[in-house]
């Protein structure tokens, strides 16, 4: 009365129909990794490309942003850090990494 009768299931035919459904099971997960990559990856991938560039071109003389909002003039250029000018006889040290952004010319008054 609460309890419906149980069937037992046919098995599956043998042959190329149970590759073609795990395949098309499969097509969802590989249309959203598509997705995934072209909407996000491949763009992160191009931001850190020129954001590694324009970081390797910094020159002395150049105007530049740190990630902490300070604003400054390249003096001296390191390996690894830049000393850069944020007022008249006030230098500080910074890492290359820290820049962000590279100012126009004449932006910093």
């Amino acid at each position: 009365m609460f309890i419906s009768s149980a069937f037992a299931q046919t098995a599956p035919a043998a042959g190329g129909g149970d590759m073609m459904s795990s395949l098309g099971s499969m097509l969802p997960l590989v249309l959203m990794f598509v997705v995934l990559y072209f909407v996000m990856i491949r763009p992160q991938m191009k931001r850190q490309k020129e954001a590694r560039a324009m970081i390797e071109a910094l020159a002395k003389g150049d105007e530049v942003a740190t990630a902490g909002g300070v604003l400054g003039k390249i003096t001296q250029i390191g390996e690894q850090y830049l000393t850069v000018e944020i007022a008249k006889g006030v230098e500080v040290q910074i890492q290359r990494s820290a820049v962000v952004q590279v100012l126009p010319k004449g932006a910093i008054k």
